[in-house]
């Protein structure tokens, strides 16, 4: 399992992650008001990628694709 969680991206990687991060954060904000199942899923995917960004991790990558960034 440690080479599974193992850190596998970049610099640039992770400043795209987090940038995504932050938008999914925000836009779960404005999902909570359409809609609270919305809302929930839009931040439980926002800390998620956060969690990515912050630990150099890409679970895509873990699972054997290839990646650009």
């Amino acid at each position: 399992m440690r080479s599974f969680l193992a850190p596998n991206i970049g610099r640039a990687g992770r400043w795209i992650r987090g940038t995504l991060a932050i938008a999914l954060l925000v836009g779960a904000g404005f999902g909570y008001q359409v809609s609270g199942g919305l809302g929930t899923a839009l931040l439980l995917s926002g800390l998620f990628v956060l969690y990515e960004a912050l630990r150099g991790w890409c679970v895509v990558r873990a699972c054997g694709i290839k990646t650009r960034f």
